[in-house]
């Protein structure tokens, strides 16, 4: 398993088409352990976590406006 820093390192390094992927892929990983056991804590923490930073980044954006 690579380390969270080489793994930032590869998440950087990404084209804008694979980053989508890679989101749309790490969702659908969590969303099929949710459907499998609803009250899975990493699954629920997951979309938790993702509903935070959706929100700060939204509230980012609008604030560069």
């Amino acid at each position: 398993m690579r380390s969270p820093n080489d793994l930032w390192e590869v998440i950087g390094s990404l084209a804008e088409d694979e980053t989508t992927h890679v989101v749309t892929r790490l969702f659908a990983m969590y969303e099929e352990r949710l459907t499998k056991d609803p009250g899975d804590e990493h699954a629920l923490l997951f979309f938790r976590n993702l509903d935070t930073a959706v929100s700060q980044s939204t509230i980012c954006n609008l604030n560069r406006r």
